[in-house]
């Protein structure tokens, strides 16, 4: 699918596609190809006279095959956060910033071009160039992951909570729910650190336009930031699973005890009664009158006393 804007004082605009959007690239400033089929792939090629990347080039991560510059223009390969199923995972957007125009490839839906189409249908978006709207899409990136590391705190509070102060709580729950938030801020820290790389080699073919550094070095201030919080948020994580942990080895122990503690006030009885169990012909006590109530109170007290022991100790 092709998403075609235009730049109308000072704001980015979609265009209303009513035809063959292939018949309308050359006068639009930035072309958005979303997951484009092989004939939109062919007329692009054409018109931009150059190859696109294949899915396996984009995911390239050596800086000479996401960072370069040719005569066709600069080019940028960006991991973006993607969603699918309830989790995170990455994806690379490819641009290709041209003097007069933008290009954008990518074969996910993503949440950050989504955004910035709303805000652009309700005039939010000021750009004024291709180099803008460029940085622009990164603030928004930045932002939407500002985002989704809140949500990752707000949760991890709760999975706080469920560890260490609810009573009975579901301990396997728990750390299901930490090895998810900790795949999530990883995703996360993934995509700011690529975003350093990306903004930095955008600040060495934006030194021409002061404010576009400017904007430059506050993204990379908030990434900074960012990269802060979530070290933070790994090192939380990693408190609350090993605390999660030892609160279920906590709790085996307690089991593995009782049935210690059983098997200790059990085995004097046993020893008792098979003693007198044994079949013996001669046996001192074998026509004792009292021999079997007597065994009965040899095996009770044998039992009791251990436990008494043990509970006098403070094992218990």
């Amino acid at each position: 699918m092709l998403r075609l804007f235009d730049i109308e004082n000072g704001k980015l605009k979609e265009r209303n596609i009513t035809d063959n959007p292939l018949n309308q690239l050359d006068s639009v400033v930035w072309i958005d190809a979303h997951d484009p089929s092989e004939e939109e792939r062919r007329h692009l090629q054409a018109f931009l006279r150059i190859d696109l990347p294949e899915s396996e080039e984009v995911a390239e991560i050596e800086s000479s095959a996401r960072y370069f510059a040719d005569p066709i223009g600069v080019h940028v390969r960006s991991l973006f956060l993607a969603q699918s199923e309830g989790r995170h995972h990455t994806t690379t957007v490819a641009f290709i910033l041209q003097k007069e125009r933008l290009v954008t490839f990518h074969e996910e839906a993503l949440a950050d071009f989504r955004l910035l189409r709303m805000r652009a249908r309700r005039g939010q978006v000021e750009t004024h160039n291709p180099q803008e709207l460029l940085v622009t899409i990164f603030e928004q990136k930045v932002e939407n992951l500002a985002d989704n590391l809140e949500d990752i705190h707000r949760k991890l509070e709760d999975v706080s909570y469920l560890v260490l102060e609810e009573i009975d709580s579901d301990l396997e729950d728990a750390i299901d729910q930490l090895a998810k938030l900790e795949d999530d801020n990883g995703k996360i820290r993934l995509c700011l650190m690529d975003t350093q790389r990306s903004v930095a080699f955008l600040q060495r073919h934006l030194r021409s336009q002061p404010e576009l550094q400017e904007i430059s070095r506050e993204i990379m201030r908030d990434v900074d930031t960012l990269m802060t919080h979530t070290a933070f948020l790994f090192d939380k994580i990693n408190f609350l699973m090993d605390s999660t942990q030892g609160f279920i080895n906590i709790a085996q122990n307690k089991i593995i005890k009782i049935f210690s503690i059983a098997a200790v006030v059990f085995l004097p009885p046993t020893l008792v009664a098979s003693i007198y169990g044994m079949n013996f012909k001669y046996m001192p006590e074998l026509d004792w009158l009292i021999g079997y109530p007597s065994a009965l109170l040899l095996m009770l007290l044998s039992g009791v006393a251990p436990y008494w022991v043990f509970k006098r100790k403070g094992w218990l």
